[in-house]
């Protein structure tokens, strides 16, 4: 397969970006997307230009490090992450535009790679679980209703990728959080700390400076685990609980 490809180059946080058109030939239909950018960047290594920077980790849908805005769509037309996407996907001849995540929470540091730290600090502020469980078998003996424990575990596979605020129009985390926070709440380890968290995530959350959820559901079509937009609903109940429990 042959390609055009138009890539956003930005030399740093503070330099004015601008999209690069190149062309990159020999791309196996069985490459994944960043595969393709790797060959990309062996052709600029070797012409003696600067390779294009991308985030990526574990290459297996799992880190949630590859972030990328691939022709408008976050993480490219298949409901999956960057680095499982496919190049049987596109055309032989196509131009594909590729650009970082699009919200001013995630400041661009150079090229694709965006800063994605205030996912970090609203996690930091759910604090951690302090019950004591124990050794493994006796944790795995605390009775869990199979309903909350499909949730928790429907909510842990959030990679906190960033997709849910890189396709909404208003830039907002509340798919993200209501993930994070519904994980933990539902389950007996997570219920020392069920009020705080909720209220210190969401006020985190807040002065991180994340647009308001207007439940357009653009987040859950984005998010490559399928985390389900009722999952918001969930988390402003447990905030409301919350507030009238701490007042």
């Amino acid at each position: 397969m042959k390609l055009n490809l138009r890539v956003w180059r930005q030399k740093n946080a503070g330099a004015e970006g601008a999209m690069a058109t190149y062309e990159v030939d020999g791309i196996s239909p069985d490459m994944s997307f960043l595969e393709m950018l790797d060959t990309l960047n062996e052709d600029l290594i070797l012409r003696g230009e600067d390779p294009v920077a991308f985030d990526h980790d574990c290459r297996e849908g799992i880190c949630g490090a590859c972030s990328l805005v691939i022709d408008g769509d976050a993480h490219g037309p298949e409901r999956t992450t960057t680095c499982q996407l496919h190049m049987r996907s596109f055309h032989d001849g196509d131009t594909i535009d590729v650009e970082p995540w699009r919200a001013s929470v995630f400041p661009v540091v150079k090229d694709l790679v965006v800063d994605r730290s205030a996912f970090d600090r609203i996690i930091q502020a759910g604090g951690y679980v302090s019950a004591p469980t124990g050794s493994a078998p006796e944790a795995h003996a605390t009775p869990v209703p199979k309903a909350d424990a499909d949730s928790a575990f429907e909510h842990a596979e959030c990679i906190g990728c960033g997709a849910c605020v890189a396709a909404c129009p208003n830039g907002s985390a509340m798919l993200f959080t209501s993930a994070k926070i519904n994980h933990l709440n539902v389950l007996p380890q997570g219920a020392p700390e069920r009020e705080t968290r909720v209220l210190d995530m969401v006020a985190q959350m807040d002065a991180e400076g994340f647009g308001g959820c207007t439940l357009t559901g653009e987040c859950a079509t984005a998010c490559p685990k399928g985390i389900p937009l009722p999952s918001i609903a969930a988390m402003n109940k447990e905030w409301l609980r919350a507030r009238r429990k701490v007042r």
